[in-house]
């Protein structure tokens, strides 16, 4: 058991789910103050940056920091919430750099949420979420279905395999031809 726990995979899968879970329960809370108050949120901080549509954007980043925590806790889709958070964060360090420029004391916290999120949208979700468990049972559904086509062939499945040959023997003889015609 110790050698399990010790080992690389189960100790990166772990750093993972503490970095989803942690980000996204501390990160969470933003989105809903967003929404609590979404007029003084759109004027404090969409307005100043002279974006368009500022009610809109600003449901569109609350929604964003709360479906990408609840995605990144649960580990379902989790590349696609980190994303999200990325880009919302993204916005909210360029606010702070226009509207306080290097103020360290305002970017630490945004630093760490970028950091988190994009290490996260980088590495994947790891072991320990619902991402995996979805992977895994479609790659059993696959070798399942490829072990049962393998004892039963229909003849469509024999004529479907020799099209896609003689298509990709089709398309590598256009290539030949055309690269040669082009390089003489």
């Amino acid at each position: 058991m110790l050698s399990t726990i010790l080992t690389k995979s189960f100790s990166k899968d772990t750093a993972l789910l503490i970095l989803r879970v942690i980000t996204g329960t501390v990160l969470i809370h933003h989105g809903y103050e967003k929404l609590a108050n979404i007029e003084n949120f759109a004027d404090a901080f969409v307005r100043p940056l002279h974006l368009p549509f500022p009610i809109f954007l600003s449901y569109i980043a609350a929604f964003s920091e709360i479906g990408g925590s609840w995605l990144l806790i649960i580990g379902l889709a989790t590349r696609f919430g980190a994303l999200a958070i990325v880009g919302t964060i993204s916005v909210a360090i360029y606010h702070a750099l226009v509207t306080s420029g290097f103020n360290i004391y305002l970017l630490e916290l945004l630093l760490l949420y970028f950091a988190s999120a994009s290490s996260i949208a980088l590495t994947g979700p790891g072991n320990f979420s619902l991402d995996e468990v979805i992977i895994r049972i479609l790659k059993s559904e696959d070798t399942e279905e490829n072990t049962s086509s393998k004892k039963v062939k229909s003849f469509s499945q024999e004529s479907e395999i020799k099209e896609g040959k003689n298509k990709g023997g089709l398309i590598k003889f256009l290539q030949a031809n055309i690269l040669s015609d082009i390089s003489n």
